[in-house]
């Protein structure tokens, strides 16, 4: 597979050949290449993360740099990391937890938190990551359907969420709470990292060994706790490499919590493995703040989400006016679909575009991307990457038809790739529904054009009908914003008699935009102008914000619940929104 070039110019040129050499080779063997492996086919994630560095002497280089809400800076090296794991796994085994153990986090962005990541993964057993800002119910839930043995958190987390309900839950073994002092039930994790050895031999799991739970909402039910293994990180490596441009020595800052599985394979496992720089933010979203962070430690790769990107296109091109972007080489977006106007935003004010790409919980990684390699046609989600094959299907007579170019129909994969989920928690017959065919069905409904580009259309549930047009609602979004006076947009179909579904959006403005009668008319003028009357909204609602999960998804699902008089299914993941 090769090295990819330290320039940027030379990166693009390698990564073009390599996505001409490896079409046919499988994600398994380019992901191998890029490991150590351990004896007799074992692989932990662990090693390879941080151990494997240390050993081939670039334990010196800084694996991650911490910036506290306070204004701290703090630097661990590959070798700190290595040890500050090792810690926490031997610590874990003090108290006779065995390989397979089950340890949640629920916590801000803070160094502990990925030295137990690692250590969790070290120790062979398995890691959860919570969103620190889920309620007690939410919490509680995660826990219940993962069967938690052990939960790192902070004292006020654990006062204020969860001491309440901590004996409703057997299996939990232990609690550490970090810091130096913890309630009589728990245990302080600082004193007890001093009083762990900071070495430690990682366990030899094998690649289908559990090593992840994330848990992902559906629209009804309870959450789903999605398996992911060890060999995982096969393809962790490659699509790091391929898709994000990782590579030895380079800063990169994945903004994603590691709450959201974004935030723990890009954010953790990924750059480790790759031997990048990590930089690692405490503090929530703050532009000023941001800018500042890119300037100083000269990021190179950045990785962030569309909602992120729009709040900079709100504040303007003038808020980035005194900063030093010079170092950034490679940006790229995730978490819901790019709006092509965010693509050639980036461009003129970065002078480098965002590039989107495309992957759910359930892959584990990234499946479908815009790389430097190939041409961004803004808008679209990309190709697949190496050893990934991907269609447009649709059923047809009890089984699926493959659709031709040009085509909407449900996304679908060929099963196989190293981080594909191995099971629900729990829910046998849920995974199962996720495959048919030799296909894993994504629910999101796309297109593929003539050049093999992959065009996000929604979700299947989310899809409009009205005339006998289907209309996806992330076209009719992207339309909307491209008015002065609109921040974001979200689109829902509406029953009607006559067209069965009429569009309805709702939108959120602009700073120094008011809602009136003489706007809502404007914006659906621009849209009837974009899109045609078929297409173009009946009716435009405002709003102060839209309902979201906190990962920054926009949640339409809810919109039309809370428009219809419907339930509103799993809203646990849901920040606080206003009407």
């Amino acid at each position: 597979m090769g090295i990819i070039g330290k320039t940027p110019e030379d990166r693009a040129s390698a990564c073009w050949q390599l996505d001409r050499e490896v079409s046919d080779q499988s994600a398994h063997d380019l992901g191998r290449e890029l490991l150590t492996g351990l004896p007799d086919g074992a692989i932990n994630i662990g090693f390879e993360a941080v151990d494997r560095h240390v050993e081939e002497g670039h334990g010196d280089q800084p694996a991650l740099i911490w910036h506290s809400k306070e204004g701290e800076r703090e630097t661990l090296s590959y070798h700190d990391l290595a040890a500050a794991s090792s810690k926490f796994a031997n610590l874990l085994q003090s108290h006779g937890l065995k390989k397979g153990a089950r340890v949640f986090v629920a916590m801000g962005r803070r160094p502990e938190l990925y030295a137990a990541a690692l250590g969790t993964l070290k120790a062979g057993m398995v890691f959860t990551p919570l969103f620190a800002a889920f309620g007690p119910e939410p919490l509680k839930t995660r826990m219940e359907i993962g069967d938690a043995n052990v939960l790192l958190t902070t004292k006020s987390m654990y006062k204020r969420k969860i001491a309440s309900w901590r004996a409703e839950i057997p299996s939990l073994e232990l609690v550490l709470i970090v810091g130096d002092e913890a309630p009589d039930d728990c245990v302080a994790l600082g004193p007890a990292m001093q009083a762990a050895s900071d070495t430690f031999q990682a366990v030899h799991t094998q690649p289908e060994d559990p090593a992840l739970v994330h848990f992902t909402s559906g629209t009804t039910g309870r959450p789903k706790g999605a398996v992911h293994v060890h060999g995982a990180v096969l393809y962790h490596a490659l699509s790091g490499r391929y898709a994000l441009e990782l590579q030895p020595g380079l800063t990169y800052w994945c903004t994603a919590d590691p709450g959201w599985v974004t935030g723990t394979t890009y954010g953790i496992i990924s750059p480790l493995v790759n031997r990048v720089t990590m930089i690692i933010d405490e503090a929530e979203f703050n532009l000023e703040r941001w800018y500042g962070i890119l300037e100083k430690e000269r990021v190179a790769i950045w990785y962030s989400a569309p909602t992120a990107i729009r709040m900079m296109m709100r504040a303007g091109k003038e808020a980035t006016e005194g900063f030093d972007f010079s170092a950034l080489e490679f940006l790229a977006s995730v978490g819901e679909p790019l709006n092509p106007e965010a693509v050639i935003w980036s461009n003129e004010v970065f002078g480098k575009p965002f590039h989107d790409n495309w992957w759910q919980t359930e892959t584990g990684g990234i499946m479908i991307a815009n790389t430097r390699a190939r041409d961004i046609k803004p808008g679209s989600m990309g190709k697949p990457l190496p050893g990934i094959e991907a269609g447009i299907v649709e059923a047809e007579d009890g089984g699926l038809r493959e659709l031709p170019d040009g085509e909407i129909g449900e996304l679908a994969l060929r099963p196989g790739w190293p981080s594909m989920m191995r099971a629900y928690l729990h829910e046998q017959a849920r995974y199962d529904k996720c495959f048919k065919d030799g296909w894993y069905l994504s629910g999101d409904l796309a297109m593929r054009d003539a050049d093999g580009y992959f065009w996000f259309v929604g979700r299947a549930d989310d899809l409009i009908k009205s005339s006998g047009h289907l209309i996806g609602p992330f076209e009719v979004e992207s339309a909307l914003i491209e008015h002065d006076a609109v921040a974001e947009a979200a689109v829902i179909g509406i029953p009607d008699e006559t067209a069965g579904e009429i569009v309805k959006a709702f939108v959120t403005l602009n700073p120094g935009q008011s809602p009136s009668e003489d706007l809502e008319r404007d914006i659906r003028g621009l849209a009837r102008k974009r899109l045609g009357a078929a297409v173009a909204p009946r009716e435009i609602v405002f709003r102060q914000t839209l309902p979201k999960t906190r990962s920054g998804k926009i949640m339409r699902r809810l919109l039309k619940a809370r428009a219809l008089g419907l339930p509103e299914g799993d809203i646990s993941t849901l920040e606080t929104d206003e009407t």
